[in-house]
């Protein structure tokens, strides 16, 4: 099989994975109504699949090494879609909860798994733009998400959505087997060396610390973003439109990342991603109207492709003799933020308090900008 077609493979299984994660996102109110719950309710389901997501990673970095990145991705995938049905047939909010925690326990594997497939089998030098493109689909899941989710919420039903990655999980599950498994030319260290290779790594712990960061800003309030605009009295379907100026700006800022990635130093694009999101938590810290969320959005999702696909290309470089287990503690930090952020602004966001949501991501984003920035040019120097 071709690299070009392995890497659409794996894009694939991306896309399924970022638009399961984030599909619950414009049809939170719907479900809330329909099972006799809270937004704040409903939105722990959403919490406890990213936590779910990120702490299923090191699970899967052990299976990976055993059964090899490509038997790991499809089992995980078989796995998703069963889950993912049951999420589709639960009765109330607490199975809802259950169901989508294991859904997220198994859609972890998809795309850190594919991120361990080009770090094996793509140069370190010419890694940033598969990244890339593996970033952009992930962007257009997100992008999809939470427009055709909340389609189907307003015109069939949430369990709908549900189902319906439920079966592309299936389906992949069953193509990637023509999906060639990387060569191994080296012993793949125990978990535990693995393990003690990446903590005792002073620049992975600061990916790390990062990561968790930058899933606790770019991500955690991503999931209520439909939920403001619903509550300036948009349709649930037009708030799940709009909001897909968040996939489009990272689709089109990808392009942007990967022109300039030959000319700028990877701490000018943290810079200049960061910057982006700072900006962006100004603005919707001073007001929660229609177009400047909108255009917040577009902020975010172009801070996301600046700043995340060089802390992601960092990360498959942090410790290359224990690759999959690097990879799987930063998508561990990165999701668990984003746990964080969605069980600590659920309540904000259920009262309304959108303000208060958007001063505590501004106060993480300027910190995180500098630091990352800083650090990112420190590790280049010492090479």
């Amino acid at each position: 099989m071709s690299s070009s077609t392995s890497l659409r493979l794996l894009q694939a299984g991306a896309f399924t994975s970022s638009f399961d994660r984030l599909m619950i996102a414009p049809m939170l109110v719907v479900i809330a109504g329909e099972l006799d719950g809270s937004v704040e309710d409903v939105s722990r389901a959403a919490a406890t699949y990213f936590l779910c997501y990120g702490f299923a990673q090191i699970c899967w970095a052990m299976v990976s090494d055993r059964l090899g990145r490509v038997r790991t991705m499809r089992l995980a995938l078989a796995a998703a879609a069963v889950f993912g049905l049951a999420s589709a047939a639960v009765p109330g909010v607490g199975w809802l909860v259950v169901a989508r925690g294991l859904t997220g326990a198994c859609f972890a594997a998809a795309i850190p798994s594919a991120l361990v497939y080009i770090g094996d089998t793509v140069p370190v030098k010419v890694r940033q733009a598969p990244l890339t493109d593996l970033m952009t689909s992930t962007a257009v899941g997100m992008s999809l998400a939470t427009a055709g989710a909340g389609a189907l919420a307003d015109f069939t039903s949430w369990r709908v959505a549900f189902a319906l990655t439920a079966v592309a999980a299936a389906v992949l599950a069953v193509v990637m087997r023509r999906l060639p498994e990387p060569a191994v030319t080296t012993g793949r260290p125990p978990i535990l060396a693995s393990l003690r290779s990446v903590l005792g790594n002073g620049p992975a712990l600061l990916v790390l610390l990062l990561a968790l960061t930058e899933g606790l800003v770019l991500l955690g309030p991503l999931t209520f973003f439909p939920a403001v605009l619903h509550a300036s009295g948009l349709s649930v379907t037009v708030s799940g439109l709009l909001v897909t100026a968040y996939g489009a700006a990272v689709l089109v800022f990808a392009r942007v990342v990967k022109a300039f990635t030959r000319t700028l130093a990877p701490a000018m694009l943290i810079l200049v991603g960061g910057t982006l999101a700072v900006l962006a938590y100004v603005l919707l810290t001073v007001t929660h109207a229609a177009v400047p969320v909108v255009a917040g959005t577009v902020l975010l999702g172009a801070g996301w492709a600046f700043m995340h696909s060089t802390l992601q290309t960092w990360a498959t470089d942090m410790a290359p003799n224990a690759r999959a287990t690097a990879v799987s503690l930063f998508a561990t930090m990165l999701f668990t933020g984003s746990a964080v952020g969605a069980a600590l602004f659920g309540p904000m966001v259920d009262a309304g308090d959108f303000r208060q949501v958007f001063m505590i991501t501004l106060a993480a984003a300027v910190p995180l900008t500098v630091v990352a920035t800083l650090g990112r040019r420190r590790y280049a120097v010492r090479g």
